[in-house]
Formats: C-alpha cells, sequence, structure tokens
C-alpha cells in the first residue's frame, strides 16, 4: 500500500473561516475525509502546522519510508529556505500545492523556493489541488 503525506503549512487550519473568497467554505478536516474516501487503497496521513519547524521535522520524519508528499506551505513558500533544503535533503518526492493561483495574486506570492526541488507544482485548483497532487503519485 502506498504511504503518501498531505503537509499543510501556516494558517491553512482555518481553511472553510479564512477569505473565503480565496480559499472556499470547506474545512480541510472535512476534505481530507473526502480524499481518504476517494483513495482508500492508499495510506493517507495528514499534518498541519503553523510552525516552520514542525513541518521541517515532519518532512525529515516520512521522507525516507513515504512514497509521496503532498505539500502546501503556505507562505513559508515564498519565504523558507529551510523547507527548500528539507525537500532537497530527503528522498521522497515533493509535489508542491497551492490552493489559489498564486500567479493571480501579490508579485510576491509568485516566487516559490520549493519548487525547484519538488516533482512537481499543482496550483489554481482549489482542493482540488490535493487531489491531483496525489494521483500524481498514482
Amino acid at each position: 500500500m502506498k504511504k503518501i503525506l498531505v503537509l499543510n503549512g501556516p494558517n491553512l487550519n482555518l481553511l472553510g473561516v479564512r477569505e473565503k473568497s480565496i480559499y472556499g467554505e470547506q474545512s480541510f478536516e472535512d476534505y481530507f475525509k473526502s480524499l481518504k474516501d476517494r483513495f482508500a487503497s492508499i495510506d493517507l496521513t495528514y499534518f498541519q502546522s503553523n510552525s516552520e519547524g514542525a513541518i521541517i521535522d515532519k518532512l525529515h520524519q516520512v521522507g525516507f519510508d513515504f512514497d509521496g508528499i503532498v505539500l502546501n506551505a503556505g507562505a513559508y513558500t515564498h519565504t523558507s529556505v529551510a523547507i527548500a533544503d528539507a525537500i532537497a535533503g530527503i528522498t521522497t518526492p515533493v509535489v508542491e500545492v497551492h490552493i489559489s493561483n498564486v500567479h493571480q495574486r501579490e508579485s510576491f506570492r509568485h516566487h516559490s523556493y520549493l519548487s525547484k526541488n519538488c516533482k512537481g507544482v499543482i496550483l489554481g485548483f482549489g482542493l482540488d489541488s490535493y487531489r491531483l497532487g496525489i494521483e500524481s503519485f498514482i
């Protein structure tokens, strides 16, 4: 059975509550239940943290024995060399995902420190970006 981690960064715990016009009305916990149902043959796990260090620790923890990581690092995408280095240092492939099309937003969101170390990048498909990320490992 494939093992895939869905890893969310800062403020994504507020999905369904914050900026609904950008991020929608569904909580990630509810959406994750639908992913688990859809991908019942995959061992899907979920982790969210607002802390950069906790995200790095989780990448280190699973980054040598999972089959894939779907990562939405939130704002750390645009600021964290440390998370980029953690991705480069593990063997598990990482797909970077974003709910919104970051290129339609503020200019500081147009650059990702993570992308160069990721298998691919999916953005702008709402929560469906996560489904597409998971499917890239199947």
